[in-house]
């Protein structure tokens, strides 16, 4: 706590709280400190990553297997440890990202106490504490006013409308706003955790977790995989058991330990495990290149939302224009000589040449300073106010009042449709307009009140003298970035549609709109959104054939987002006030602005760190490529997850010794699926996303997976009767058919890569040609043969596993002619009933 401040205070009675009350108030917390905490704590998350239902079941028949001592088969396990890894730290970042959210700037505040006014931070302001809320600062608590002088506070942070307010004695003034002009004192009633500002920073604060298509699909087959692993593996080991001759024989031979080991190579090669690893794996790279590109990416699942959205919500200022506004010119209404615009252009410097001019205000100043105009004697003031829409000045024996044109001639006495008519052709051309008027009558009336702070007079209630006169226009724009053009015609040719939704004049968005091209070679429709009906289902028919939305609400944004959802949109929402975080979370995919609120970045998905809207291309090309390349690898993931299922299901119906270990599949799975899948999930790819991510990947999947099953199947039931093979009794005959199931296995994961791989001209072609033969150089690397027991069939062994190669083959070809003629017979099968 620190003494008063240079500044002058106006004197009160009021002695405020003493010291011993306001101790008493800090031991009972009811001090404005706020705990900071999320809805996750580190534990939720580390137990929400670790123990997920994959984990389980690849952590079940990891252990199993270590329990028989053959670790080398459990090297699969590793990928749980990755996998969750990436999980934790991704959402341990985002935590820490929500626990900096803070909508309340930190700084010193002034308050009474015990007879004198000391300046205290804001953590140390107590319920019932006298506080000063001045030009400039934000109110750091929630407060009834108990004196003003000419308190106006800009609320958009909270409310979303850019107009300011001015507050009366005995009303109720919350965290979060900020004082534009003037001075009060205020009673604080809400404190902390209690207070406005806080209670909605909660509400954004709550962890919501973006919802994959992608994870989606994946967990659907886990799920469905978890129903048929538990018994399948029950009656794999039951199978294994019987292959050795029972319960008895296996126990005293310990051939149970490998029957276990028998087991589990179906049970892993039913779980897509590397899908998940590579899901997580593309995501975060995709993360990466986006960070190099000035877009840091929340939540690793929102990569994929991207490639979904077909629905995008804009804010005009800061994304189609860069929030600047220029000076453009000063058009006077009638015929008139160099000296009175001289005059006219004088009274519009000293109008705007307040203590804190607002956005116009400044660029009129900037843009008349240009030409050399510069600060007049001014005898009086009325500052400024959104609420009243103009301000004043005395000068010369002259009132010049500059403001909004519709305002201030509603005021005036007499007819002036005309001027209001070239105000709309001038709006309708995208200008931010302005009105100058001259009277020769006083400001009045005044209060008298000097405001401390901004040292000049400030009015209790101003008005307009009804005698005036219209003098010119003032014309300004907004400057519109350079890209949005072009960046809006890319999402129009990516099948994307743009909404612009402002807090402004639809007339004047509309315009802009129209500059830019939002709706191409067609006109964008504008309305103004009180007009927008506030059922849902209403809401959505109406947006589909709206474009521009002008005068929009804070709740009226979140209820658009929900109406745009009724329809199945995948939304998308730009922001950048506190206002917009609702709306945002909301949305599918939340973007927000570098300049934007802090809880605005904390809960978007995605934060356009300079602001740059020509960003959101490249953001969206790299979902669309994410979702794309991982629908082509997910098909090669859950051809391993059929033939498993199929082998598995084949070997229990048929009770024969299973035809491969493991570290077979771990071997083969890594050269011709998760290697290149990481490669190919990594390519250029722009294709739209098309809903129906699963059907499409289960329906390239099964006629791979069903001849890989037969192929192996049809080896395991003919080989060992043909080559004299004594698979239940004899240990090197086993190791041959396995030897031999590996290398079918192998070779018809190298035909399935090469046909997910497709076109194979290029580098496609050269991908498949490398894995396929690292593939068979590794079975002559003795250290790669032993650890994953690959033997190389010769003799008689070579010549039966080259026609079971060829038969393999021609049962690929075969399944892949009959797919198309099956899903036709199906569909019109469907249609029919």
């Amino acid at each position: 706590m620190s003494a008063t401040t240079a500044v002058e205070m106006p004197e009160i009675g009021a002695t405020g709280l003493t010291s011993k009350e306001v101790a008493q108030r800090i031991e009972s917390g009811q001090s404005n400190a706020v705990k900071t905490s999320t809805s996750r704590s580190v534990q939720d998350i580390v137990r929400a990553n670790v123990f997920t239902l994959f984990n389980g079941i690849i952590f079940a028949a990891m252990v199993l297997v270590l329990i028989t001592g053959s670790w080398k088969d459990a090297v699969f396990g590793f990928v749980i440890i990755i996998n969750t890894g990436i999980g934790i730290v991704t959402e341990l970042r985002a935590k820490r990202t929500l626990d900096r959210l803070s909508i309340l700037v930190a700084s010193e505040f002034l308050v009474r106490r015990d007879g004198k006014d000391v300046e205290v931070s804001h953590n140390e302001i107590v319920l019932d504490d006298l506080l000063w809320i001045r030009a400039g600062e934000q109110v750091p608590a929630d407060g009834q006013i108990i004196q003003t002088w000419g308190l106006e506070l800009d609320e958009s942070m909270l409310t979303g409308e850019s107009r300011t307010v001015r507050h009366k004695v005995g009303e109720q003034v919350y965290s979060g706003a900020t004082a534009v002009s003037g001075m009060a004192l205020v009673k604080v009633n809400a404190v902390g955790s209690h207070s406005y500002a806080a209670t909605l920073t909660a509400q954004a604060k709550v962890y919501k977790k973006t919802v994959s298509d992608l994870n989606k699909g994946i967990n659907t087959i886990l799920k469905f995989m978890t129903f048929l692993v538990v018994p399948l593996c029950i009656l794999l080991i039951l199978s294994q058991i019987h292959t050795v001759g029972g319960w008895g024989t296996a126990l005293s031979t310990g051939e149970w330990r490998q029957a276990v080991v028998s087991a589990v190579a179906g049970v892993v090669g039913m779980i897509p495990e590397g899908l998940v690893l590579l899901t997580s794996l593309n995501f975060a790279v995709a993360a990466m290149r986006l960070a190099r590109h000035d877009t840091l990416v929340q939540e690793l699942e929102s990569v994929e939302t991207l490639a979904r959205v077909d629905a995008l919500n804009l804010d005009k200022t800061g994304t189609i224009t860069d929030g600047g506004i220029a000076f453009n010119r000063l058009v006077m209404l009638d015929s008139a000589n160099a000296s009175a615009e001289q005059a006219a252009t004088q009274a519009l410097y000293d109008c705007c040449n307040e203590e804190q001019p607002n956005g116009t205000g400044q660029a009129v100043l900037a843009g008349l300073k240009a030409q050399g105009y510069g600060a007049g004697a001014v005898e009086s003031r009325v500052p400024f106010s959104s609420a009243r829409k103009w301000s004043a000045v005395r000068k010369s024996g002259e009132t010049w009042y500059m403001g909004a044109p519709e305002v201030i001639i509603s005021a005036l006495e007499g007819d002036y449709s005309s001027v209001l008519q070239q105000v709309n052709e001038y709006a309708n051309d995208g200008n931010r307009v302005l009105l100058v008027a001259r009277s020769t009558a006083p400001l009045s009336p005044r209060s008298g009140l000097r405001d401390a702070v901004e040292g000049a007079n400030v009015s209790d209630g101003p008005q307009l003298d009804v005698q005036a006169e219209p003098v010119a226009l003032v014309l300004c724009s907004e400057k519109i970035r350079e890209d949005a053009e072009r960046t809006l015609a890319w999402f129009r040719e990516q099948g994307v549609r743009c909404r612009v939704i402002s807090g402004d004049n639809p007339v004047t968005v509309g315009a802009i709109a129209r500059r830019v091209k939002l709706t191409g070679d067609h006109e964008p429709v504008a309305m103004d959104a009180r007009e927008l009906p506030e059922d849902v289902n209403e809401l959505a028919r109406v947006l589909e054939n709206v474009d521009v939305l002008g005068r929009v609400l804070p709740d009226q944004k979140r209820a658009i987002v929900q109406a745009l959802h009724t329809q199945n949109h995948v939304v998308a929402m730009t922001g950048d006030g506190v206002n917009d975080a609702l709306a945002i979370k909301e949305a599918d995919l939340g973007i927000a602005m570098g300049n934007a609120a802090p809880a605005t970045k904390a809960v978007a998905q995605v934060v356009l760190v300079d602001s740059k809207f020509s960003h959101l291309p490249d953001v969206v090309a790299r979902g669309r490529q994410v979702m794309a390349n991982m629908e082509r690898v997910a098909s090669l993931f859950l051809v391993k997850t059929v033939y498993s299922a199929l082998i598995s299901l084949g070997v229990v119906l048929t009770q024969i010794p299973y035809p491969y270990l493991p570290r077979h599949i771990t071997y083969i799975g890594a050269l011709t699926i998760g290697m290149p899948a990481f490669i190919l999930a990594l390519a250029p790819n722009t294709r739209r996303y098309i809903p129906g991510f699963l059907k499409r990947v289960v329906t390239f999947a099964l006629p791979g997976g069903i001849a890989t099953a037969l192929s192996v199947l049809l080896a395991a039931w003919l080989l060992p009767p043909v080559m004299g093979w004594n698979v239940t009794g004899d240990a090197a005959d086993l190791s041959a058919l396995r030897a031999t199931s590996a290398i079918i296995l192998f070779a018809m994961g190298v035909f399935v890569l090469a046909r997910v791989a497709r076109p194979l001209n290029g580098w496609r072609g050269v991908l498949v040609a490398v894995f396929a033969a690292a593939g068979v150089i590794g079975a002559f690397v003795p250290f790669v043969a032993n650890f994953f027991a690959l033997i190389l069939p010769t003799g008689a062994t070579m010549v039966a596993t080259l026609i079971a190669l060829a038969g393999s083959a021609l049962i690929f070809a075969l399944c892949l002619w009959l797919a198309p003629l099956v899903r036709g017979l199906t569909g019109k099968l469907s249609r029919r009933h």
